[in-house]
């Protein structure tokens, strides 16, 4: 079944609504990590001060995961250890994240969490742009003798992430798509229609 069916249009409606009201979505210009220049910014970050948010977003990573076989769920620092967090709470699903520096103190641990070589561990990020962020990861993941199937993220902008992933060997799951946003946005009058047409214009140049 493909991603999209998953989720349910009150769903959709309810996580675009409050990602618009807590401002995770921001419309202007903006430098994304990979250079690119955007008129659109996603910043779930937010989601940290808006508790029943961060549950909403983390019950909505439960139907993906639920089809995908794994032992642990390897959170990215630093947007996606709370939505990893929520999930692990929500879905019983043991947690562990990579660091972004190696501890220089103690263990000395590049993985923080309790996991055993040879486990299949899934990636939770919160969005999936280029990919670039995502093999970082990974790479520090089976490093560590973990394999690794599949990414899961809430909102795919549809920017080459899948493709660049397909290639190397993994499967990129989204909750939602950037387009399924802007077309319920635009479709609600939610968000002005010349900004809507940009950042449409923005995404099919990208591909």
């Amino acid at each position: 079944m493909n991603d999209e069916a998953r989720i349910s249009n009150a769903e959709l409606s309810k996580l675009a609504d409050d990602l618009l009201s807590a401002s995770c979505i921001k419309f202007g210009s903006f430098t994304l990590k990979s250079g690119l220049q955007s008129p659109i910014y996603i910043d779930l970050r937010q989601i940290i001060s808006y508790p029943k948010l961060l549950e909403q977003i983390g019950a909505a990573y439960l139907p993906l995961l639920k089809d995908l076989k794994f032992d642990r769920i390897a959170g990215l620092p630093y947007a996606a250890i709370p939505i990893a967090t929520a999930i692990s709470l929500q879905g019983n699903y043991p947690m562990i994240y990579p660091r972004k520096e190696v501890k220089a103190y103690g263990t000395k641990a590049e993985i923080e969490g309790e996991y055993h070589a040879g486990e299949i561990v899934v990636v939770i990020d919160d969005l999936a742009t280029t990919g670039g962020s995502k093999f970082e990861a990974i790479e520090k993941l089976t490093g560590a003798g973990l394999v690794v199937k599949d990414v899961v993220v809430l909102v795919d902008r549809q920017s080459g992430a899948k493709e660049s992933l397909e290639q190397a060997g993994f499967h990129l799951h989204a909750v939602l798509t950037i387009t399924q946003l802007l077309n319920y946005w635009e479709k609600m009058g939610k968000v002005e229609e010349a900004k809507i047409v940009e950042t449409k214009k923005f995404l099919k140049q990208g591909k």
